[in-house]
């Protein structure tokens, strides 16, 4: 199928930043650019996101995707042997597993394009996006912009006094703030 010249080579390529990023709009304009190239991609969130759709990956701009659910990340080791893209969205709210489920996809010669916040509400680096990162050929870092004072956001401010690690949310649980305005607020 492949010649020497065109040999299937995996990657892993992660897009990180905070919320309202753009991270999930980059994912899907990569996943398109590959089906337009007439590779077969599959396109997986975890089930638990259900903010804007219950099966597609929607940005906040409301592109969207048609992708799978999974509860569990081992789960998207079961694609067919011919898919030749991975897009992974969210990935934040994966456990550990993920790390070795990528690096598995990658090693089968798979693209695995990952999308997911690289820190919590708290500024903590945030479940398996750091180890992801690390094993990465590419990694993108988002921005917003912050809506206290206009310069580069990497923060997502939590609006709410919640201290459970996972609250889905948007506008009104979350804001994109910078390093000097997160620091003012925490």
């Amino acid at each position: 199928m492949f010649s020497e010249k065109t040999k299937k080579t995996g990657c892993i390529e992660v897009i990180c930043g905070s919320m309202f990023s753009g991270k999930t709009e980059e994912l899907i304009r990569r996943l398109k650019r590959a089906r337009f190239a007439n590779q077969k991609i599959e396109i997986f969130k975890p089930a638990i996101d259900n903010r804007y759709s219950d099966k597609d990956v929607v940005s906040h701009d409301s592109h969207s995707i048609p992708s799978t659910p999974v509860r569990n990340p081992e789960d998207i080791l079961n694609i067919s042997p011919d898919v030749q893209v991975v897009g992974i969205d969210e990935a934040q709210f994966f456990g550990e597993s993920l790390i070795e489920i990528v690096q598995q996809l990658a090693d089968r010669g798979v693209r695995v394009v990952v999308a997911g916040l690289d820190m919590d509400y708290s500024g903590k680096p945030f479940g398996p996006m750091p180890g992801l990162m690390a094993i990465a050929e590419d990694v993108q870092k988002v921005h917003a912009i912050c809506v206290k004072c206009g310069n580069l956001a990497n923060f997502s401010h939590r609006l709410t006094t919640s201290d459970e690690l996972v609250v889905l949310g948007e506008k009104d649980v979350y804001e994109p703030l910078c390093r000097e305005c997160f620091n003012k607020v925490k």
